[in-house]
């Protein structure tokens, strides 16, 4: 061994007894569990709607008579359940834990499904939350599940890097807004999945636009749309452009969402399921 080694032998060409072959991080789930296609939602910062695209890519999913199911993982900011509105709480046996089910059949895991209040906060340290998502993926029986999307945390923490190494995650979708730091969001997740090597499927605006109710014309309330650009710098689909929809956001509040009728993600759903 080198008297300079510096113990990482990622960046050393050298072969001495010290050397040790990178070991995978990523962890087996459930025994039970049969799980098809992995896709993680994702962004750079918080508050433009990963959880909204989850839960419509998830909806049109099981539309298209595939089995979906939803991972959330933003442990601290859970919103899935109510989406859904689900209330009750995840049972558990010697087997492993059972995912709530909506009404359309989607299954779903939240940290809100386990806590004695939906409304009691999560004042847990990044390690602890990290390996709450990482119990999602192994205790949970995800039942032959054909795509489960995996609701991140905004940012590119303790629980992005959790989730990238202990899953197996077959690609991301990347949400954004069109405001002017879109060009940082998008960069900042694109870098994050080309560290871990997971590809990238596309993007999603959401809040893109606003129809005046009396003569259809598109308002854009942030100002002109720059994300095609974006994705074009980066070789990257734009799987979609979801306006601001008063009907979509009622339904979120209701717990219907699954009810909720449009065409916005349809492109994005037949992108993710390679049609």
């Amino acid at each position: 061994m080198s008297t300079e080694c510096t113990h990482d032998c990622s960046t050393c060409g050298s072969s001495c007894s010290e050397r040790t072959a990178p070991q995978s991080m990523l962890e087996q789930p459930n025994q039970l569990s049969r799980i098809g296609k992995v896709i993680g939602v994702v962004s750079g910062k918080g508050g433009v709607g990963k959880s909204l695209v989850a839960s419509m890519l998830a909806v049109g999913v099981q539309r298209a008579e595939k089995h979906a199911a939803i991972l959330d993982a933003d442990v601290t900011g859970p919103s899935i359940p109510k989406a859904f509105g689900i209330h009750e709480k995840v049972l558990g046996n010697e087997l492993g834990l059972i995912p709530a089910r909506s009404k359309m059949g989607i299954d779903i895991m939240s940290v809100n499904l386990m806590l004695e209040n939906a409304t009691d906060p999560v004042v847990w340290r990044g390690p602890v939350i990290a390996g709450v998502v990482k119990q999602f993926w192994t205790d949970v029986i995800w039942d032959n599940v054909d795509y489960l999307f995996v609701d991140m945390p905004p940012g590119t923490g303790d629980v992005p890097l959790t989730v990238f190494q202990s899953i197996p995650v077959d690609g991301i979708v990347i949400v954004t807004s069109p405001q002017e730091l879109v060009s940082m969001i998008v960069q900042k997740a694109v870098k994050m999945a080309e560290m871990m090597q997971i590809p990238v499927l596309g993007i999603v605006e959401n809040m893109s636009y606003a129809v005046c109710p009396d003569c259809g014309k598109k308002i854009m309330v942030y100002g002109e749309s720059h994300t095609a650009e974006i994705a074009k710098e980066f070789h990257i689909p734009l799987l979609a452009q979801i306006p601001f929809d008063p009907a979509l956001a009622k339904c979120v509040d209701m717990g219907v969402i699954e009810l909720h009728e449009s065409d916005a993600m349809d492109a994005a759903v037949a992108a993710i399921m390679g049609e």
